[in-house]
């Protein structure tokens, strides 16, 4: 085979890599930015119905919209692999569904400006760390390693904190917090990268975005929570 014909291969596969990246990476954002309106319309929407806080916030229905999305993530991290596309977007939804539950009470604490201003900056933080971890040469391996320390040592604090009440260690808390999930969005975004390039069939790509939505929105609710102590303006 001829020098020229080697090479045009190589480039036509270059090209092929690169373009189902994208449209790979474009799914992954699509999952997310759909899970992310979901979410806020079921917030809002039982933000505006007494009955509907009274139902989660004075039962023990608190505990399920609290934990099962904890669950729920847990599971679908254990076995994606076996379950069907169906099956994994479904709990998926459900998910997202759950967390527009438990944060609706931020449009009562919380005004709807002060809110708004949150949500674009931390999009904005999430852009920046996003196409870091895209576009970055290095290994954020280590890094990662670390991020989960830190995120470790989030959930401990922050389960001490319950007991404690300290205001205090709630700030400590939440700067360290948006650090931590700036990075873990970069190192996300970075790890789709080799996921990707690993994956051969349809089926196992369409899984992985959905995972991979899974943790890039998780990442935004928190980073998205932790800022607006810092900027969010209470309600009188």
């Amino acid at each position: 085979m001829a020098r020229s014909e080697v090479f045009a291969q190589s480039a036509a596969k270059t090209t092929q890599y690169r373009e189902g990246l994208r449209t790979f990476m474009l799914r992954v954002y699509n999952y997310m930015a759909a899970a992310l309106v979901f979410t806020g319309i079921v917030s809002y929407g039982v933000s505006n119905s007494p009955e509907m806080l009274q139902v989660i916030y004075g039962t023990p229905l608190f505990y399920v919209v609290v934990f099962a999305p904890l669950g729920i993530s847990l599971f679908l991290g254990v076995r994606l692999e076996r379950m069907s596309i169906t099956t994994a977007q479904t709990l998926y939804w459900i998910f997202a569904a759950l967390i527009g539950l438990s944060l609706s009470s931020i449009f009562i604490v919380y005004t709807a400006e002060s809110i708004v201003r949150v949500f674009f900056i931390a999009a904005s933080m999430f852009a920046a760390a996003s196409l870091y971890g895209y576009t970055t040469k290095q290994d954020l391996g280590a890094f990662g390693s670390f991020l989960f320390m830190g995120l470790v040592g989030i959930i401990i604090a922050s389960f001490v904190n319950m007991f404690m009440q300290s205001n205090q260690l709630s700030w400590m808390i939440s700067f360290v917090a948006v650090g931590v999930f700036a990075g873990l969005t970069a190192y996300d975004n970075h790890r789709l990268k080799a996921m990707y390039s690993d994956a051969w069939h349809r089926e196992q790509t369409e899984k992985i975005a959905i995972i991979g939505a899974l943790n890039l929105y998780l990442n935004f609710i928190n980073l998205f929570i932790h800022l607006l102590r810092f900027f969010g303006d209470r309600r009188n």
